[in-house]
């Protein structure tokens, strides 16, 4: 069974037609909003496939000294697929604001979400 980890604000539709295919879900923290398991600790324990997160979730912390890759590095280095959900027209200004990282992920508009999660999964 495929396993999608998710950031707080990741529409719950999107999770639920997941779910309703036997996809697992896993809540995922950025450090400040507690809403799950610390992005910064995944590993590859964890078994997930994808991450998802909208861009505001991985640059809030930019003023205390963390960027979007020292959110995003454990996923990268155990190969996940990592989603960053941003409109289509502003994808440009997403990957200057994520710099390197930009250029390792995946931005998705948000009406895209699930057939591009779907997609990468292989579901119908």
């Amino acid at each position: 069974m495929a396993t999608v980890g998710y950031l707080e604000g990741t529409d719950p539709l999107v999770l639920t037609r997941l779910a309703a295919r036997g996809v697992g879900t896993l809540p995922l923290s950025n450090g400040f909003d507690n809403h799950g398991k610390f992005i910064a600790s995944v590993s590859s324990r964890d078994e997930l496939d994808i991450v998802i997160g909208h861009l505001h979730k991985l640059t809030r912390t930019q003023k205390q000294g963390f960027y979007p890759r020292d959110l995003l590095q454990s996923c990268l280095d155990c190969g996940i697929t990592v989603m960053i959900v941003v409109p289509e027209g502003d994808h440009g200004l997403a990957r200057k604001v994520l710099g390197a990282v930009g250029d390792v992920t995946q931005l998705v508009d948000p009406a895209q979400l699930f057939d591009t999660i779907a997609q990468s999964l292989g579901l119908p």
